[in-house]
């Protein structure tokens, strides 16, 4: 009889558990049957053994065990807000309780000491809600004193991730010097570093005598090779507060010859604590300035492209149309240099450099070249611009070279490059800038490397016949720079060290005009111009990535647009600092 039939039925009451708390309640707020009296002073909350027992091991341990409580009709509890008792004992007969801003702390520290878990994360999830970068710190160290990790983790991460705002409350002048560092050196802060710096310094200022000791381990956490030269030059190097402590010295001494330097140092003795990536905060953005659109007149279109998510944005245009003007990206900031202005039927070659904040989303004019070019090469290298060749006001053939102090914001001309080309490929290695093939005033192919050494500003060339590139980039890859194509299809990659080529799988297409950058350890390549097999010349939207491990080529899909003589550039941001339009 006791077998189970398959015409037999489970019957389930999913309202009978709530609606017998219901009438426990009711019990309770009548007293009857309850058989203990909670209290805390004089406040009494009657209630029933077995449902308190029930709910709380805390409760389950006092009366169900050997204690003097399991037998007392009057409980006392001691550091228990009455108010939050009569809610927590509210919570056991009814899972419900209303969490405000006024009861939370008492209702969580009940809680807590009560062992009533649920309820706990309830009144942290309240503070996390209510959290600003006004009152994180703050939340940080109530989260220590109640053990609640969920809440300090939260917490914590708001610190960093708003950390100029958080800085900005002034909140972090109360930290002490341990957790102070703690911050600082967290690769997670979300902060430009000159932000760290000021930071680091107000912290310090703000009582200079008990906390200048502390300044040369502060400072250290600081990641001095990313911070822009100008603000190093002006704001730090000379600060007097640094310069009076040797230790300071030596570091700033350091930096200035390791990172903010054209000359490299020899020195063996040390690696510099700076020698740190960047924050993880950071990230790296493809950005894709002017060019030539759909065929048609040159653009003025910024577009930004982003790995993580795979979708382009547009930013601020162009403050005008430049045909075949230059790009590089230095410090967090694009400089286009030069180029060809159409208007009213006239052309006219520029010397304006015109700089764009990514944080911004603005353009500003900055100091002009010294010389009008366009069709010219640049590139950066560590504070420093180079802006090579081209063609100047009159068409002619420009050999010379000038180089832009982003410190002093002067243009200086450099050595003449010893054989003037056009549209070489250009890229900087250990002290050295190579230019790579091009072509020239007869538009021939010339098939020469030309070595430029940037401490010495002296040139020397090489010979090659592995080279034949004309229109084409070139990055820099690892320990190699790469060729990206150039009216062909190869991909080189050349060894500075051992002065020698090597041959990378090919692209799919014969291109050139194109675009290339590098963000990780991958190669991405843009637009430009192919010939097809029938040696046709057709306008590209591709956009294809090479990975240097498998070396193989594979399509990241399609650009917004046709697009070519475009830049190509990588540049570094904090994305929820930045601006798009």
């Amino acid at each position: 009889m006791d077998e189970e039939s398959p015409d037999d039925l489970l019957f389930k009451d999913h309202h009978f558990s709530s609606e017998l708390l219901k009438q426990l309640n009711d019990l309770r707020q009548r007293r009857l049957l309850t058989d203990v009296s909670i209290c805390t002073g004089a406040w009494e909350v009657p209630c029933h053994r077995n449902v308190l027992a029930s709910s709380s091991p805390y409760f389950r341990a006092m009366f169900c065990s050997h204690f003097r409580e399991s037998r007392e009709a009057r409980v006392q509890l001691r550091g228990v807000d009455p108010r939050a008792l009569e809610q927590v004992v509210g919570y056991v007969y009814t899972g419900e309780v209303h969490i405000t801003t006024a009861n939370v702390l008492t209702l969580m520290e009940a809680a807590s000491m009560l062992q009533y878990p649920r309820l706990f994360e309830a009144c942290s999830s309240y503070l996390q809600s209510q959290l600003a970068p006004n009152n994180c710190l703050g939340m940080v160290r109530l989260s220590e004193i109640l053990s609640c990790e969920t809440l300090r983790k939260k917490a914590r991460e708001v610190a960093l991730t708003y950390f100029p705002e958080v800085a900005a409350s002034g909140d972090l002048n109360e930290l002490g010097a341990l957790e102070l560092k703690d911050y600082l050196g967290d690769d997670g802060l979300c902060g430009e570093e000159e932000k760290v710096f000021e930071a680091l310094m107000a912290w310090v200022k703000h009582d200079v005598q008990a906390r200048r000791r502390y300044l040369q381990e502060l400072l250290q956490q600081v990641r001095l090779q990313y911070i822009h030269p100008a603000f190093f030059h002006h704001f730090i190097a000379n600060d007097a507060l640094l310069q009076s402590s040797p230790a300071c010295q030596d570091i700033l001494e350091m930096a200035k010859r390791q990172v903010f330097s054209l000359y490299g140092t020899s020195t063996q003795d040390s690696r510099p604590t700076w020698h740190v990536p960047p924050r993880n905060s950071y990230q790296d953005f493809l950005l894709l300035l002017g060019g030539r659109k759909d065929n048609q007149q040159t653009t003025r279109e910024v577009l930004l492209y982003s790995a993580l998510t795979g979708q382009w944005q547009n930013l601020a245009k162009l403050p005008t149309r430049l045909y075949k003007a230059s790009a590089v990206a230095l410090h967090r900031s694009v400089y286009v240099l030069g180029g060809m202005v159409v208007s009213g039927g006239q052309s006219l070659i520029s010397h304006k450099v015109y700089i764009f904040s990514l944080k911004l989303n603005q353009w500003r004019l900055g100091e002009p070249m010294l010389a009008a070019r366009y069709s010219h090469r640049s590139t950066a290298h560590k504070n420093f611009i180079f802006s090579i060749g081209g063609i100047g006001e009159g068409q002619e053939f420009l050999t010379s070279m000038e180089r832009y102090d982003s410190i002093c914001d002067t243009w200086q001309t450099m050595a003449s490059m010893p054989v003037g080309v056009l549209h070489p490929a250009v890229a900087v290695k250990d002290q050295r800038l190579y230019l790579f093939g091009g072509e020239d005033v007869m538009q021939n192919p010339v098939r020469l490397t030309q070595v430029y050494h940037i401490s010495r500003n002296t040139w020397f060339k090489m010979e090659t016949r592995m080279i034949k590139n004309v229109c084409a980039p070139a990055v820099v890859l690892g320990q190699r720079i790469v060729i990206v194509g150039g009216y062909t299809r190869r991909t080189l990659a050349y060894d500075p060290q051992s002065n020698k080529f090597v041959k990378c799988a090919d692209m799919k297409d014969r291109r050139m005009h194109h675009g290339a950058t590098v963000i990780g350890n991958k190669l991405y390549v843009t637009g430009g111009r192919r010939l097809t097999s029938n040696c046709s010349i057709e306008d590209s939207a591709s956009f294809d990535c090479y990975d240097p491990e498998t070396d193989t080529w594979t399509s990241q899909g399609q650009l917004p647009h046709k697009l070519f003589d475009h830049a190509c550039l990588t540049l570094q941001c904090i994305p929820h600092m930045a601006t798009f339009s």
